[in-house]
């Protein structure tokens, strides 16, 4: 079995770098490793952190990942990495150190995207949620009963978020610049469908408003003013507008990298500015950009929990040496829980010129919604349905003709084309 001389390196100690690391060992490498965090927390799991962390089932510090004990790596943590030095091929961190590498694998992920303002971000009541820090800082606040919240912005974090917070019985609003909840990601139709569950459960749902400015009294937030001129009081808000790919370190190290994520070829090499890949350096998780074959080579960067592990594993491998060096091309799986309600998907809606309700009845809140585009399936989300989500990703795994043919249990008699929505 092949193996690489020297050290190998990874920056980042999320998911994808957790695995990362077990495959990189299991395919054979034995030589040092070092893995490297920005925060002082071993690998822990972040789709708890929205959910039954807030509720109070589950503490912060008890997310943490199984397996880091027998990897037999240097962890470096509570340290940020700043520069990349690939002449020298070092990584230098924030406390002076440069650390070596012969083999990198970067997984440096996301944080949350702050409030535009950063005095009003800084307000007490004000909260974002990414980090394990962030979620323990939040369920405390939840916990002292607050007379109101604020969610700011309806995607998945948002949505779970105010789905949480009327479990609590906590009254909550949930503003949104979009058509409906969920729209940048599933498009109107089906996220307007998703809303009304939500409405229907107490959420207050305001779409088509923007929040302009917070309001504060010594020190501590007050009120939401929002760009029409109207104003919704409130002691806590919620910034749920999404996230931003840690690249900023790779600046100037002459690899191809953007707030849009780190380019890489299809086999999971990283790009320099000349379209050339770099055979000593991978990148996996949220922070990879990569061409999907299922989806004509489009570059896509996911940040699902599956994607993390099955492209860490596949990094791993391809920085030991191990087997052929063959695209990478999972597909992409996700779920979502609010409140009661589950929400999951298989590939990608972006583009989709078409939706159908192939499952259920939107009525009853429980439907499969699959999207095509020309002609061909290329997503599905089941919202409380969960069984009947791997047929349909079998379809969108074989790009089957859209829409889908031949009867099925409980499939709509008369399947109706709608538009998607999408923006």
């Amino acid at each position: 079995m092949a193996q690489p001389p020297g050290r190998a390196l990874i920056v980042g100690a999320g998911l994808a770098a957790l695995r990362g690391a077990e495959s990189l060992r299991a395919a054979g490498f034995s030589g040092p490793l070092t893995i490297v965090g920005d925060e002082p927390h071993p690998p822990y799991d972040r789709p708890p952190l929205s959910k039954h962390v807030l509720t109070g089932a589950v503490a912060a510090d008890a997310t943490t990942l199984p397996g880091r004990h027998g990897l037999a790596a240097d962890w470096q943590l509570g340290t940020a990495a700043v520069s990349l030095d690939r002449q020298a091929r070092t990584v230098r961190l924030a406390d002076g150190r440069a650390l070596p590498y012969d083999r990198l694998l970067i997984a440096t992920g996301t944080r949350a995207r702050p409030w535009p303002n950063p005095h009003e971000g800084r307000l007490s009541g004000v909260f974002t949620l990414r980090g394990r820090d962030d979620a323990a800082a939040l369920r405390r606040a939840l916990a002292a009963g607050p007379r109101h919240v604020l969610v700011i912005g309806a995607g998945f974090i948002g949505c779970e978020v105010a789905s949480l917070c009327r479990q609590l019985g906590l009254p909550v609003t949930l503003v949104e610049p979009g058509a409906t909840p969920l729209s940048r990601v599933l498009g109107s139709t089906v996220g307007g469908l998703i809303g009304a569950i939500h409405a229907g459960h107490g959420v207050a749902v305001r779409c088509g408003s923007e929040v302009e400015w917070l309001e504060a009294e010594g020190g501590r937030l007050v009120r939401a003013h929002l760009v029409d001129g109207g104003s919704i009081a409130t002691d806590i808000a919620v910034i749920a507008l999404g996230a931003v790919r840690n690249t900023d370190w790779l600046e100037g190290s002459g690899l191809s990298a953007d707030c849009g994520g780190v380019d890489c070829d299809a086999r999971g090499y990283v790009l320099d500015t000349d379209g050339q890949p770099d055979p000593h350096i991978a990148a996996a998780g949220d922070v990879a950009r990569f061409p999907h074959p299922l989806y004509g080579g489009r570059r896509v960067a996911l940040e699902h929990w599956s994607h993390a592990v099955a492209q860490g594993i596949h990094a791993g491998r391809l920085l030991a040496g191990a087997g052929p060096e063959v695209p990478y091309g999972a597909l992409p799986t996700f779920w979502s829980t609010q409140g009661d309600l589950v929400v999951k998907s298989a590939g990608l809606t972006e583009g989709a010129d078409a939706v159908a309700i192939t499952q259920g009845d939107p009525a009853a809140g429980r439907f499969v919604a699959l999207y095509g585009r020309e002609g061909r399936c290329i997503a599905a989300v089941s919202v409380d349905s969960a069984r009947w989500l791997p047929a349909h990703a079998e379809l969108v795994a074989a790009r089957a003709p859209f829409p889908p043919r031949g009867a099925a249990t409980d499939r709509p008699k008369a399947v109706t084309i709608l538009e998607p929505g999408l923006p």
